[in-house]
């Protein structure tokens, strides 16, 4: 493995233990996570990492969404609402696949 696998595999890594916190009935940001990561400017490397955990059952990939609170990760997951139907079965409404009320949802993982 390469040096530039092994820093990725650890930000991966670090990305989705943030992404493990993020509680129930709330979402956050690829780019919050990456400046929670000190990482500021790495919100694509953030999203790279989500990709990366669509089999992860122990990784709650629907509750990150881009800045705005659109669903940008939805067509990762299988079926078109899939999403969606996650982030409602917390409480989250969604219209047009954006959150509806996203500051009221919105976590920020301070570390």
């Amino acid at each position: 493995m390469s040096k530039k696998e092994t820093h990725t595999d650890n930000f991966f890594e670090r990305v989705y233990e943030i992404v493990r916190l993020i509680p129930e009935g709330k979402v956050t940001s690829y780019g919050a996570i990456a400046k929670a990561l000190g990482a500021a400017r790495s919100a694509r490397m953030v999203g790279w990492a989500m990709n990366a955990s669509h089999n992860m059952e122990d990784v709650p990939a629907h509750r990150v969404v881009n800045r705005k609170g659109l669903l940008s990760g939805k067509h990762h997951f299988e079926g078109t609402n899939l999403m969606q139907q996650l982030l409602e079965n917390e409480g989250i409404k969604v219209k047009d696949n954006q959150i509806v009320d996203f500051e009221k949802y919105f976590w920020e993982p301070n570390f």
